[in-house]
């Protein structure tokens, strides 16, 4: 029996259903005539509510069925696929998505949608199809068995029967010839089979979706009767246990012919992925994480000793380790397609509750990232494009007046620099009033009044807690709560947050990233008595400082290098070591984006694979470190945070020069 939970399963593969139909409804309300996206979200819905069927999530199937029902009729012409019916099916399927996960709902509102979606097939109703003539019916000899398994993983083959019965007259005959003697007999175990005589209006692609949540999985088998088979007399439907009677025509007990009816067995079939839980990765990870401490406590205790064999195997077990965990590092990488595909929904809502015609683009969207940082990014990125377009986008009359196009423009990109991404929200709005920014923080006690500061420093008073420059509140925005969350949460994440914005023009926020929170490439050095790492991808260049240039710089702090100007931080006094500079001092340029600063530090030991791990709650706000790592010797090397550092140097140096 498998290990896996049927139930669990289902709940997944009812996500990526929803999600697909969620996208295609997006889509269709752009291209209402696109008949292959019509097509795609019926069997969406046909399959969910097949397979909610057969796994006993009945209430799903049933509220289903009114909405699968609903663009049957839109696939046949007979309503068209109006806006008000897009987002009458879109507020369904938020319910459908309760139902298939089990949370709780609301007593009355699948009716209440339901209504909805009756009113929007009502308004829209345009003259039915005909009726296709008696003459026109089809029939088709149907048979088909399910796996020995099938009953243990969830499947079931009545609602099979009541979705053939559903098109039409059926006949259905058990075919027992595989059941096995009694005292053999499993009864957990499908032996059964069964043949269907089907006479319906349908084609024969109406017969595959009813399987198409199966077939892959069983033996199926259809044969076209209708140019030989006399027309059967028309009874009353009959039960999934009814058999045929003796009477059928002859030509409908011929073996089956050769043709697109074939048998369609592929339980041999392989798949391509495999589903994993992400408990399990992450357990994985940390696995390894624990793996890359102790090969580097192992090549420290190589080093040292004279032992060529301990050095060879020291070596061998460092090679391992890391490609175990690059190979590690790119299963926990998933494409941020899969976070901005969430967004589109958000935009059509958003257009809904503004009243604002908006558009929203993407680029970037293979770009990968961590699952881990997937998900936590979802919740901001959700604020900043509530604020685009509640704040930033204006209506459509003031987008006229100011000769801009009618529809606002919300763009989502990403691309990856180094070991960060670079995640960015532009709209094409009204900016930000840097007027009304500075007149709100000097009422709330932010900046004193006649405060000076730098474009940039302005701006970042947005992400003050409690900062609104609303003049309203309303349910998307203005209670000053939510971009403060922003900001902490991206710094949780070990990033940081940028705004630039031009009146008139429009605001980009941009989020700086780091691929992953687990495992970097470090590089190690020395300040005073303690270790500290630097992240690889952040260092630029390593120079020395020598005693000369260090007198020389005393009270400036700048560097030139390749004739421009660097200002540099003396670690040493930043953490206040108390222990005289190494007659050889170093300077790690490292950089943040644009911006550029040198590290004067003691020494340079090397690289180090660094497992980050988090700090105490009593130094988290300590604003120079973003994390601690484990050393081979059990000693602790805290890791630097380089956004914090490049912002202290860029205001020492704006003050050098202010003074100057």
């Amino acid at each position: 029996m498998s290990g896996l939970d049927p139930i669990e399963t289902f709940r997944q593969e009812a996500q990526e259903l929803l999600e697909q139909v969620e996208q295609g409804l997006l889509d269709l309300a752009r291209r209402p005539g696109d008949r292959a996206l019509i097509d795609t979200i019926f069997r969406g819905l046909h399959t969910l509510k097949g397979s909610g069927a057969m796994f006993g999530f009945d209430a799903l199937a049933a509220f289903t069925h009114h909405c699968e029902t609903a663009f049957d009729r839109v696939r046949k012409g007979e309503v068209p696929a109006s806006p008000s019916l897009v987002s009458a099916v879109l507020a369904a399927q938020d319910h459908m998505r309760a139902l298939a996960e089990g949370a709780p709902v609301v007593d009355g509102a699948g009716e209440a949608l339901l209504a909805d979606l009756q009113a929007a097939i009502d308004g829209g109703e345009t003259a039915p199809v005909a009726a296709p003539a008696e003459s026109g019916l089809n029939i088709f000899r149907i048979r088909f068995s399910l796996p020995a398994d099938a009953l243990i993983n969830g499947a079931r083959p009545l609602p099979l029967l009541d979705e053939l019965r559903d098109l039409g007259e059926a006949r259905v005959r058990v075919i027992t010839d595989d059941v096995p003697p009694l005292d053999q007999l499993v009864p957990a175990e499908c032996r059964l089979a069964w043949e269907v005589v089907l006479t319906t209006k349908h084609d024969r692609d109406a017969i595959d979706d009813v399987f198409i949540f199966v077939i892959d999985e069983m033996t199926l088998e259809v044969e076209d009767l209708t140019a030989v088979a006399v027309e059967p007399e028309v009874t009353a439907p009959v039960v999934a246990a009814d058999v045929v009677p003796e009477d059928l025509p002859a030509a409908a007990n011929a073996p089956a012919e050769a043709g697109r009816a074939g048998p369609q067995d592929t339980r041999g079939k392989s798949g391509d992925t495999v589903r994993v839980p992400a408990e399990r990765l992450d357990e994985l990870m940390d696995r390894v994480g624990e793996l890359v401490i102790a090969q580097s406590r192992l090549k420290q205790l190589a080093a040292s000793s004279s032992d060529v064999a301990l050095r060879a195997v020291a070596e061998e077990i460092e090679r391992l380790a890391g490609e175990m965990r690059d190979t590690m590092m790119v299963v926990r990488m998933v494409p941020i397609a899969q976070l901005f595909g969430r967004f589109r929904r958000l935009i059509h809502d958003l257009e809904r509750d503004t009243g604002k015609q908006i558009e929203l683009s993407t680029e970037g969207e293979t770009t990968e990232l961590d699952k881990t940082v997937i998900e936590r990014l979802a919740d901001p990125l959700i604020h900043l494009i509530r604020n685009s377009a509640d704040h930033g986008l204006e209506g459509a009359e003031q987008r006229a007046a100011a000769g801009k196009p009618t529809v606002g423009k919300i763009m989502l990109a990403a691309r990856q620099s180094g070991a960060e991404v670079v995640i960015t929200i532009t709209d094409d709005g009204r900016g930000v009033d840097r007027d009304r920014v500075r007149a709100k923080a000097e009422e709330n006690g932010l900046i004193q009044p006649g405060q000076v500061l730098n474009d940039n420093e302005l701006l970042q008073l947005i992400f003050a807690p409690g900062f609104s420059t609303a003049a309203a509140i309303t349910n998307l925005s203005g209670r000053g709560v939510g971009m403060d969350v922003v900001k902490k949460t991206i710094e949780g994440l070990r990033g940081s947050i940028e705004i630039s914005s031009t009146p008139g023009e429009g605001s980009v926020v941009s989020l700086r990233i780091p691929l992953t929170l687990a495992i970097i490439d470090g590089l190690l050095i020395r300040v005073g008595s303690g270790r500290y790492v630097i992240p690889l991808a952040t260092v630029e260049e390593c120079v020395e400082l020598t005693p000369i240039q260090d007198l020389r710089s005393a009270g400036r702090s700048l560097i030139t290098l390749r004739d421009e100007l660097v200002p540099f931080i003396r670690l040493r006094e930043q953490f206040a070591t108390g222990t005289q500079p190494d007659p050889h001092q170093k300077i790690v340029v490292v950089s943040t984006g644009q911006d550029r600063v040198g590290l004067v530090v003691d020494q340079i030991l090397g690289d180090h694979q660094t497992v980050i791990k988090p700090m105490s709650a009593f130094h988290e706000d300590v604003g120079a470190f973003s994390g601690a790592t484990i050393m081979g010797d059990g000693g602790v090397a805290l890791i630097l945070d380089i956004a914090a550092l490049v912002s202290l140097g860029q205001r020492h140096d704006a003050q050098m020069r202010a003074a100057g």
